[in-house]
């Protein structure tokens, strides 16, 4: 098993934090946050904790490749990729989503919002099936 943190950019980002705020957060330089991020080094177990809480995600989704992941879905949890909203706010559900969902084109989606916890889709038809 290798270990990957090619998404440690993209737990940066999502916090929007630059290089050197995140480095100077660690307590680390720039430049061996830089490495890390392009797979040229590995980070020690001390700072690969120190990443986790910094970014507030499992150590586990920050040494697994998100390819493995998508495809490998042992607990039914996904990632299915980085989607964009565009200029009317709409969003593009990725096709594998779309399909281990069974979401078809005019389907009745909920939406949910948790201010600290994010968004929820949910397929209205499936929760009125089961309620």
């Amino acid at each position: 098993m290798g270990f990957y943190f090619n998404n440690l950019k993209l737990y940066r980002k999502k916090l929007g934090m630059t290089q050197e705020q995140a480095a100077e957060r660690l307590g680390v330089s720039r430049q061996a946050l830089a490495k890390w991020e392009r797979g040229e080094s590995l980070p020690d177990i001390e700072n690969v904790i120190a990443l986790a809480d910094l970014y507030e995600v499992s150590i586990d989704s920050l040494a697994r490749n998100l390819a493995e992941l998508s495809d490998n879905p042992k607990d039914k949890k996904y990632m299915f990729g980085i989607t964009r909203v565009n200029d009317k706010g709409q969003i593009t559900l990725p096709k594998k989503c779309r399909e281990v969902f069974g979401i078809k084109s005019g389907d009745a989606i909920l939406l949910l919002g948790d201010e600290e916890k994010g968004i929820a889709l949910l397929k209205v038809s499936e929760f009125a099936d089961k309620h």
